[in-house]
């Protein structure tokens, strides 16, 4: 058995904890042993034991990648763990700790922020080039966007590993219990319900959203569209709805753990993000379903979206542009009926939990193959 130690230092079930917890319900358990160290009182505990898989609550800083005072202790628990492969998710500590006991480490870098220029233009990026190389064995991009950025730091290409994630399947509701959520929201049967479902942060694009959404209305479109999710943006969102006056077509839905509600919900979905997508799991989780998106061409959107088949692209910070896309998708119900089967043919071949764990046991086993140097 292949003993797997996943390190990860969320608090809450973000992107990462999300991929995480889809590749340890579909592990292939008659070759992997999984456990994973989280920080104490993280809400993806409960949730990693509910899939039978053993988890440690460490005294570690929560939601930081680098703490130097944690790594004494990841060392101790490491060794108390004696895996063959750390798996680290965004923890640098992890990655230093696992180095520092001689085992074996593969890193997943789930965003595609890009390196700032006192990274990218200074003697910063030998440091982080090194930081990559020395402190992994293996580096997963979730997208092709992702791994560009590494490669930009001068990181060696067979070093990295591009890999897109892959999700659960989600179940419609009934069409009843559709139309019941859609009222309770203030949509109409009649009405064409636009909807995103991520982190409310300036570089997802809710305000290019939103002024498509003003080009529709003003245009005679009975459309509406539905936010769901928080972050730190919201208050500027709800500044900007209040300005345009949209407060009865732009729906605040908050933080929703019923993704499968929410989504079946929708007529369409929106990712107008303009930096830092990998292959987003709201999107394929929609494709689960046949709920087809449209979404900017930045980062890693147009590996996730076939432009014309499972949806349409549109220019990143281009409302009008949004706006069109939208409206061809409204007016030809072929349209909507060929994206809608698209979506759903491509999860079936693409964006799979279980092709996702498949390939990240893939990597693993080409870790423990390696030779000493390296190859």
């Amino acid at each position: 058995m292949i003993k797997v130690l996943n390190i990860i230092s969320d608090t809450n079930i973000g992107g990462a904890g999300r991929a995480l917890l889809n590749y340890l319900a579909h592990s292939d358990r008659t070759e992997f042993v999984n456990s994973v160290i989280v920080p104490k009182g993280s809400k993806l505990t409960a949730r990693i034991e509910a899939l039978g898989v053993r988890a440690v609550e460490a005294d570690i800083e929560a939601d930081r990648s680098y703490s130097p005072r944690d790594t004494a202790l990841l060392k101790k628990l490491i060794r108390a763990e004696a895996p063959d492969i750390c798996h680290t998710h965004g923890s640098l500590t992890g990655r230093i700790a696992a180095k520092g006991c001689g085992v074996k480490t593969v890193v997943t870098r789930h965003s595609a922020f890009p390196f700032s220029k006192k990274i990218t233009k200074t003697p910063l990026k030998l440091a982080y080039r090194f930081l990559y190389e020395h402190y992994a064995d293996r580096i997963i991009a979730i997208s092709p966007a992702g791994a560009e950025l590494i490669y930009d730091l001068g990181v060696g290409r067979d070093k990295v590993e591009t890999m897109m994630n892959g999700a659960e399947p989600l179940s419609r509701i009934s069409d009843a219990e559709r139309e019941k959520l859609r009222e309770s929201f203030g949509v109409g049967k009649d009405t064409f319900l636009l909807g995103v479902l991520a982190r409310i942060e300036e570089y997802k694009g809710h305000a290019d959203m939103l002024r498509a959404l003003s080009m529709l209305r003003a245009g005679g479109r009975d459309v509406k569209l539905l936010i769901a999710g928080t972050g730190g943006y919201e208050g500027e969102v709800k500044r900007l709805i209040a300005e345009a006056g949209l407060e009865e077509c732009a729906i605040m839905a908050g933080f929703r753990s019923d993704v499968a509600a929410v989504l079946s919900a929708m007529d369409l979905q929106l990712n107008a993000s303009y930096i830092s997508e990998t292959s987003s799991l709201s999107v394929i989780e929609g494709f689960s379903i046949a709920l087809p998106a449209v979404c900017s061409r930045a980062s890693g959107n147009p590996y996730l979206v076939n432009d014309g088949v499972s949806g349409l692209l549109f220019e990143p910070r281009n409302a009008a542009d949004l706006a069109e896309k939208i409206e061809r998708v409204m007016d030809s119900k072929e349209l909507y009926a060929s994206l809608s089967r698209g979506a759903r043919a491509e999860y079936e071949a693409r964006f799979t939990a279980e092709r996702f764990a498949k390939d990240l046991e893939g990597i693993y086993k080409s870790v423990l193959e390696m030779r000493s140097d390296g190859k």
